[in-house]
């Protein structure tokens, strides 16, 4: 079975099990739409790039279960927005072949700067079941053991309770270790450390660049919430950051950049500090799941 249709199988059923167990506030025919939108629009997206459709985008419809799971809003056509963007974005910002970006952390990020009052990223859908964390990591543990991408889970979230711990919950009386343990608890959380951290394109394949990477995305995390506060969208903006910067890192190593790339790449750099910057800006929301 190809890895893709693999993720994809497992992401469906983790969205159908949430569906009848948490809180996921899409309808089962908005659910069906969105998929049926999102398939649409990535064989579009293949035949105006390769002139031609020879395979099916199981990836595209993971990134639209990614983005139903961890992004709320009322309205259905803000999910196909950033669902269109996080997809297409696979074609105009590559190198060697490859993306910059992870699709599904892109169409969030990309779903903030757009429509921040409209559209928010959420951790509770999924409830906080222990027995469906269990099933999450057992899926996930044959997923990221077949790409080789199970370290860096481990390293992130002992990082990520390590720095944490020292930084932000030391340093201000009113945060204790037990609000940052809540985080855990949320089974989207999970989906976050094991699906959306470990793509296997946009992720360092040998271990020491993943050791760094997950520590990296750690840290930024945390220095975001110790300087700005405590907020969930600093996972998703770090994890935006470090994966543009370290899929540039190796294109500079296994590439010879001209001139006009390196222009590209800095005017990239800009734009995602930009994009940063706006998000932070902007007033901060919490949310309850009920």
């Amino acid at each position: 079975m190809p890895f893709q249709l693999q993720q994809f199988l497992t992401l469906l059923w983790l969205l159908v099990l949430g569906k009848f167990t948490g809180y996921i506030y899409l309808s089962w025919s908005d659910i069906v739409l969105t998929l049926m939108v999102t398939t649409v629009l990535a064989h579009l997206f293949i035949y105006v790039h390769d002139k031609k459709v020879n395979f099916f985008s199981f990836s595209a419809l993971s990134t639209a279960i990614g983005v139903m799971l961890m992004m709320a809003t009322q309205h259905l056509w803000i999910v196909f927005v950033v669902i269109a963007l996080g997809v297409g974005q696979k074609y105009l910002f590559k190198c060697e072949d490859k993306h910059l970006f992870n699709p599904s952390n892109f169409a969030l990020i990309i779903g903030l700067v757009l429509f921040y009052t409209q559209a928010h990223i959420v951790l509770g859908q999924l409830g906080e079941a222990l027995w469906l964390q269990i099933v999450v990591m057992l899926l996930a543990s044959a997923i990221l053991l077949r790409v080789q991408r199970w370290l860096i889970p481990l390293v992130f979230t002992s990082s990520y309770l390590l720095l944490e711990s020292m930084l932000v919950v030391a340093s201000d009386p009113l945060m204790i270790f037990e609000m940052l343990l809540q985080r855990f608890y949320a089974v989207s959380f999970l989906l976050f450390i094991l699906f959306m951290l470990t793509d296997p394109v946009t992720t360092p394949s040998t271990w020491k660049r993943q050791l760094v990477f997950a520590t990296s995305i750690a840290l930024m995390a945390t220095l975001l919430d110790y300087y700005v506060g405590f907020r969930v969208q600093h996972l998703f903006l770090s994890l935006f950051f470090n994966t543009f910067i370290f899929r540039l890192f190796e294109c500079v190593q296994n590439h010879f950049f001209t001139t006009t790339e390196k222009v590209k790449a800095a005017i990239a750099l800009v734009l995602v500090l930009g994009v940063m910057i706006y998000i932070e800006f902007q007033v901060p929301y919490y949310f309850n799941m009920y």
